[in-house]
């Protein structure tokens, strides 16, 4: 399992039918051993290479063999908790860890760098920087094999001082309130794929990825040639940002972080059931948060325009 951030790519997607939902029991399709069904993630599973017991399959219900595995499954071939594998209570705890530290600094932000007049310039240029190096870090992150929890809490601390400054100056100078509008926007995105999730109305098979992973990189294609156009041309480059299409730009971006938000529960949901490794939950929050950042910038770059034009 790696980061989901919406520009990188992803891995672990093995099943491709069915509803996902949280703790849905092992599925069918898996290979048969003897005249029993044997386990649906045999064969399929990435962290296979990380299990002592993987070379001696203790899914396997024809083998008579017997196994001192603390990893050991039921009759039906649930996994039982154990102390080193992850699971739901350590991703929510992660993921609250991760956006705790990022909306402490964000207010820190707001508070101790003021966007008035005399310090904007001032205040406007350490956001900047903390998001370059936020990004820095969120790549490095994506591209190691195992997750570094003081890598994802600095680009979370990061990541929050450049929110904090910029919905401080949209807040400020462009729609009053904006800011908790945008978090109210996000909180129910956020709510709504989950139930959604949960009860089986997504699909999150191969083709809804391949759709998704498509469309959000000719999305951030298309932002890219914007800004290029932006720097160089000045003004808002091709207008994707700004007036109608800038809406439909934005309601786009929210609908792909809502896409998104539906691949990392599905993330989630794979991990638990493969038995991943307890630090896989630091990268599930890792993604989990920068997703939630996506949703909440689209929101708020939203709402500047509609109440800027008013």
């Amino acid at each position: 399992m790696r980061s989901s951030n919406p520009v990188f790519s992803r891995r672990g997607f093995s099943r491709d039918n069915g509803h996902a939902q949280f703790n849905a029991a092992p599925q069918a399709g898996g290979p048969a051993v003897g005249t029993q069904q044997g386990n649906p993630y045999a064969g399929g599973n990435p962290y296979a290479g990380q299990n002592p017991y993987a070379g001696q399959n203790p899914y396997a219900q024809g083998d008579q063999q017997t196994y001192a595995n603390p990893y050991a499954q039921d009759q039906y071939g649930v996994q039982a908790p154990t102390t080193d594998r992850m699971t739901m209570d350590d991703v929510v705890m992660r993921t609250a860890t991760t956006l705790g530290t990022l909306i402490v600094t964000a207010a820190l932000a707001w508070w101790f760098l003021p966007v008035d007049a005399a310090n904007m310039g001032k205040s406007y240029g350490i956001a900047v920087g903390a998001g370059l190096v936020a990004m820095v870090l969120a790549l490095v992150q994506s591209f190691k094999r195992k997750a570094s929890p003081a890598l994802i809490l600095a680009y979370a601390a990061l990541e929050g001082v450049f929110l904090g400054v910029v919905s401080n100056v949209v807040d400020t100078h462009i729609a009053n309130g904006a800011a908790m509008q945008a978090v109210i926007g996000t909180m129910a995105v956020f709510t709504a794929v989950l139930v959604a999730y949960k009860a089986g109305w997504i699909r999150v098979n191969r083709r809804f990825y391949g759709f998704v992973m498509a469309a959000a990189m000719g999305f951030v294609l298309l932002m890219a040639v914007n800004l290029l156009f932006a720097v160089f041309g000045g003004g808002d480059g091709l207008g994707f940002r700004s007036g109608g299409l800038g809406i439909i730009f934005g309601i786009i971006g929210v609908l792909l972080g809502a896409c998104f938000l539906a691949l990392d529960f599905k993330q989630v949901e794979d991990g638990i059931a493969y038995g991943a490794p307890r630090e896989e939950s630091w990268l599930a929050a890792f993604g989990l948060t920068m997703t939630l950042v996506w949703i909440y910038m689209e929101f708020l770059r939203l709402i500047a325009i509609l109440q800027g034009d008013d």
